[in-house]
């Protein structure tokens, strides 16, 4: 793999101190092609700018997809990936979706395995950031025609980060507007699906609110997703969750807390999960706890649900929480601090 190392680093002027997530990205990116049914030009070049043209196909018919994974540094300084075979198995998963190639495993960890030996420096020694790695493709044949691309440029970048959400965390069950549909996109990690989300998830930050609830397209009966967020519930001492269907993203995360929780014995339930049964829940004070799950935000406690002109309001559990517990258990598997029981890290 050809390396092509940047001339000037902007690592000694990256505050680490105040990071926000997605804004400061380090110093290199892997780039790969693919033309005439295999993939051809994998390296390592400085993070720049890449040059399009105006009929580039992403622009008109939006084949895009993305992951989302982050590395950490363990008290050793050892870097450890978390679960980077089920990412790089989401991607395909989409690419398949999208009518996009897929990646092959040893283009995808030699290209990731590569970028973080060359931007170590850029992976944080702290038990609060990571350094969020974003692996995508796009579309990139000039042709404006509707029809599947020729060609398809394969990118990873990286970004040092801290806390995705800070303060609280208010949420408005959507009831007009839909994530996805039953036989759309919501199962894959395709750019517009995120695209769709931002005027809905705008008027309610506009109102207040955090982020939405995301029902079903057909009723809006049924929760769906937070935000970018799988949501869980804990309702008398049992975990729920909505079953994955092809409207909800399969999350790496969502999967890992699921398997933590019923190893430390707690109750599980994966199924559909009305807006009724919530309200009701809280009428009747079994709802205990809520919270988002997701690579960016790993565990994110709810404060706040509002339904029509019905808040919902969730005290703290303390000390028998159960977001607490299975946040501080994934972080200690992901930096390294207790034995990885599930074979989830892999150590560069």
């Amino acid at each position: 793999m050809k390396i092509t190392k940047t001339t000037y680093s902007k690592l000694a002027n990256t505050d680490f101190d105040n990071l926000s997530f997605g804004k400061s990205f380090s110093d290199h990116m892997f780039t790969a092609n693919f033309k005439d049914g295999e993939w051809h030009n994998e390296e390592i070049i400085p993070y720049g700018p890449i040059s399009v043209s105006p009929s580039t196909h992403v622009f008109h018919y939006g084949q895009a997809i993305f992951e989302g994974m982050k590395a950490y540094k363990n008290k050793e300084g050892k870097i450890l990936l978390f679960r980077p075979l089920d990412n790089l198995k989401r991607l395909n998963t989409s690419a398949e979706r999208l009518c996009m190639p897929t990646i092959d495993e040893d283009l995808f960890m030699s290209g990731l395995t590569e970028l973080l030996r060359v931007d170590s420096d850029w992976i944080p020694r702290s038990d609060e950031k990571s350094l969020y790695i974003r692996p995508f493709m796009i579309a990139d044949s000039e042709y404006i025609r509707a029809t599947p691309s020729s060609s398809y440029r394969f990118m990873i970048i990286t970004s040092p980060t801290a806390s995705y959400y800070k303060g609280e965390t208010k949420l408005k069950i959507e009831e007009k507007f839909a994530r996805s549909i039953e036989g759309g996109t919501g199962f894959a990690k395709a750019a517009g699906n995120y695209a769709a989300a931002f005027a809905p998830t705008k008027y309610a930050q506009n109102d207040g609110y955090t982020q939405v609830i995301w029902t079903d397209a057909k009723n809006h009966e049924y929760i769906e997703e937070s935000g970018t967020m799988n949501i869980m519930f804990r309702i008398n001492d049992t975990l729920v969750t909505p079953k994955l269907s092809d409207s909800i993203l399969g999350g790496i995360t969502r999967n890992s807390v699921l398997a933590i929780a019923k190893q430390k014995g707690i109750d599980v339930e994966e199924r559909k999960i009305s807006v009724k049964e919530i309200v009701e829940a809280h009428k009747n004070n079994t709802l205990k706890e809520a919270f988002g799950v997701g690579t960016a935000v790993t565990l994110n406690p709810i404060d706040k649900i509002t339904f029509r002109d019905l808040d919902i309001h969730i005290e703290k559990q303390t000390p028998n929480s159960y977001g607490q517990l299975l946040k501080k258990e994934l972080l200690s598997i992901q930096y390294g601090k207790t034995e990885d029981i599930f074979g989830w890290t892999m150590e560069l």
